[in-house]
């Protein structure tokens, strides 16, 4: 469950204790509050999750209908893009974007992740309510520590073996790995249930197994078991690859906080590690609004369809204060990440 911090930063109130009015973030705050921006959206909630589960549905019985020909692996991705759609349905509930309780938001994260996709939406919260708290802090955020990659060079150099040569190559291996996520998260939400207690590892982990039988039933009934293997392993490349490529753009290759350096307040501790990508509807839509990265991360409970009106109040605030408010194309966005990651292996090469 959410720590005490993390509680706070999903109500948007920020988490520094310098909150009064002579602060950066507070005036920007009255501002965002005062345009309406932080009020719910349940009607846009309510038409895009009916949407995507009409479309989720419709590419399962797709599945279904036509699992007896190789020409199904076609479906796994359709199957990819509106898991995705669902995934970032979860991170919304998440955040408490969605519905005005909290008992409420529970259940559709658990629908959406646990249910749906197999992910653990506790496992989820813990790990990203911490990352909001303090994105790219090398001893904070689980999100730049040492796993598969690795995000400094003091990291780098403690790498040996297999491990070692994968640093070096990081950079170049960055997009094929995500190709592992789909399942990575899955096999994250089952570690994790050891993490939870009582009731919550049993509602948790009863619709992970609920998942899991449905998921495999349905693919072994429509097709043969090398088909059933092949669709499930291109469905879940697909999927990670996905979520990958939503996620990555956001903090890789933005300034790292110093673990000994003085701890920054709310509004420079999320506008300097973030990144926003420009872009259309098009853009919003296959990012799930985390192109707004900044903007998420200053007001993670704001609704999603209200960060695009939110923007312009919050970069002229960085404006007037003279923080950089960084936003690129995703391409660009991709190039940075990128070659952060190519200079962290630099002095193993």
């Amino acid at each position: 469950m959410p720590t005490q911090v993390s509680a706070t930063l999903i109500r948007g109130q920020g988490t520094d204790r310098s909150t009064d009015e002579g602060s950066e973030f507070s005036p920007l705050l009255r501002s965002v509050r005062a345009a309406g921006l932080l009020e719910r959206r349940t009607g846009w909630y309510t038409r895009s999750i009916v949407l995507n589960l009409l479309l989720v549905a419709a590419t399962w019985t797709a599945v279904a209908l036509f699992g007896g020909s190789w020409w199904v692996l076609a479906l796994a991705l359709p199957a990819a893009v509106f898991g995705a759609r669902t995934a970032f349905v979860g991170h919304d509930a998440g955040h408490q974007q969605i519905a005005a309780s909290r008992r409420a938001n529970r259940v559709l994260g658990l629908i959406h992740a646990n249910l749906l996709l197999g992910m653990s939406v506790g496992w989820w919260t813990d790990k990203h309510n911490r990352h909001h708290a303090n994105p790219n802090h090398v001893d904070k955020d689980p999100d730049v520590g040492v796993g598969a990659l690795v995000w400094t060079q003091r990291q780098a150099a403690e790498r040996d073996g297999f491990a070692r040569w994968l640093t070096r190559h990081q950079a170049g291996l960055f997009f094929p790995l995500l190709l592992l996520e789909g399942v990575a998260l899955k096999l994250s939400s089952i570690l994790d249930l050891r993490r939870q207690r009582g009731r919550e590892r049993l509602v948790e982990g009863g619709l992970l197994a609920l998942h899991l039988a449905g998921y495999a039933t349905l693919l072994l009934l429509a097709m043969n078991p090398l088909q059933a293997l092949a669709f499930a392993a291109l469905h879940h490349a697909l999927f990670g690859l996905h979520l990958g490529c939503a996620f990555a753009p956001n903090h890789k290759g933005m300034e790292m906080p110093d673990p000994e350096g003085p701890r920054l307040g709310h509004l420079r501790r999320q506008v300097l590690t973030s990144r926003n990508v420009r872009g259309g509807p098009v853009t919003d839509w296959f990012l799930g609004g985390l192109n707004y990265q900044i903007d998420h991360h200053l007001f993670p409970s704001m609704a999603r369809p209200n960060l695009r009106a939110a923007q312009p109040l919050i970069r002229s605030h960085c404006v007037a204060l003279g923080l950089p408010y960084t936003e690129t194309g995703l391409v660009e966005s991709y190039r940075q990440g990128l070659r952060h990651m190519h200079e962290v292996g630099a002095e193993l090469r």
